[in-house]
């Protein structure tokens, strides 16, 4: 599979319309049905590799851009969530410096 090729898995006579936030591949038992024992198994399934791990990352991305950002009737969620998570990432990111300016009581 080249960059911007659709999945190998995805067939349009089968599927239909291509959904970037939809995964095309051999269906498994979801992450919240997996009993314990069996999790171990289940991790063993699941591709490591890096093209899966960014495959993950854009069926989440399109996941939350179709849910948040491309209704009809769009709200103010997405700034809220970019505004939190950049405040987040900036924060770790500068921890470092942070913490020495804490403000300890003395006895």
């Amino acid at each position: 599979m080249a960059f911007g090729d659709y999945p190998a898995e995805y067939n349009p006579k089968v599927h239909g319309p291509y959904d970037p936030a939809r995964y095309y591949g051999k269906p498994d038992t979801p992450f919240g049905q997996v009993k314990l024992g069996e999790l171990g198994s289940w991790f063993g399934r699941r591709s490591k590799g890096p093209s899966a791990i960014a495959g993950a990352f854009s069926r989440a991305w399109w996941r939350w851009n179709h849910k948040y950002v491309q209704p009809k009737r769009a709200g103010i969620a997405p700034f809220f969530q970019i505004t939190a998570a950049a405040m987040t990432f900036f924060y770790v990111i500068n921890y470092g410096k942070l913490k020495h300016h804490r403000n300890y009581k003395h006895h």
